[in-house]
């Protein structure tokens, strides 16, 4: 019987279920349920399966891949016409392309979390190095306001606001840091930066290449004042001045380190030779 089967291009349960990877079980229950019932049984009661139903359980297995129920697939099954299985295939390619989508941009986020947790890896958090970095893009707020009693909470909010309007597509989901002026630097006043920034393969702006002067401490936001002084003493007792902005990252923050208090703070202060000053 079996050989006459496979004459007459049909698959046994077993072969059918490697060539659809899918189980006996599975198989069964799409039958049950109205969905791909097999093309005939043997004499044995065996079941058999036509080449054409092989597409049938891919569209199945993929439409519930995407999210439909058996209910919805059988539902929509029963009235199929070219045209409406057109529109499902859309509807689907459009979910699709948008899971691609979330998936890119994800990928793109726990990349740069995980390149800043390396990028302090075995880093002396005592030191002070000047070294070149290359220009990277970034996505660079407004103004922080402090008027009026405005704390950096709202300066914070302020800036989601303006770049969700500004940019509505873009993703806001990387961690943001602070950029504090050159004037603000030399006036001492760094608590609270200018503003608000995050790294984004797509942004706008640009964090210049440059040399950067580069100090660590520990502390929670805002409690940077003791690497602050510790850079400028350093930058100016190795015979380098400021010629740019600041720009301060936690690295190591509420994402991997359970007290607010011990964060990793990183602070990049743009500097050059004091013999290269121009008059």
């Amino acid at each position: 019987m079996g050989s006459k089967m496979a004459e007459k291009g049909l698959f046994t349960v077993s072969e059918f279920m490697k060539l659809t990877r899918t189980t006996r079980d599975t198989l069964i229950h799409y039958d049950r349920v109205g969905l791909l019932a097999p093309v005939t049984r043997g004499d044995n009661n065996y079941r058999y399966y036509s080449n054409g139903q092989l597409a049938v359980v891919n569209v199945i297995r993929t439409l519930q891949e995407l999210g439909m129920t058996l209910e919805e697939i059988k539902s929509k099954k029963d009235v199929m016409t070219p045209a409406l299985v057109n529109e499902i295939l859309e509807q689907q390619n459009i979910m699709i392309v948008r899971k691609v989508d979330s998936l890119i941009r994800a990928q793109k986020l726990l990349s740069l979390i995980r390149k800043m947790i390396n990028s302090v890896s075995g880093v002396n958090e005592d030191s002070i190095t000047i070294q070149y970095m290359p220009e990277e893009a970034i996505l660079m707020g407004e103004l922080n306001d402090y008027s009026n009693g405005r704390t950096h909470y709202d300066a914070l909010l302020s800036f989601y606001h303006t770049i969700e309007k500004k940019h509505p597509n873009m993703d806001l989901n990387y961690p943001v840091w602070g950029i504090f002026s050159e004037d603000r630097v030399r006036q001492g006043n760094c608590k609270w930066p200018d503003r608000f920034y995050f790294y984004n393969p797509e942004g706008f702006d640009k964090k210049p290449g440059a040399f950067y002067a580069t100090g660590y401490t520990r502390g929670g936001y805002g409690q940077n004042e003791e690497v602050f002084s510790r850079v400028l003493d350093y930058i100016d007792r190795n015979g380098f001045e400021i010629c740019g902005d600041t720009f301060e990252e936690y690295p190591l923050n509420e994402i991997c380190i359970n007290d607010s208090s011990n964060y990793l703070i990183r602070l990049m202060v743009t500097v050059r030779e004091k013999s290269r000053r121009r008059h």
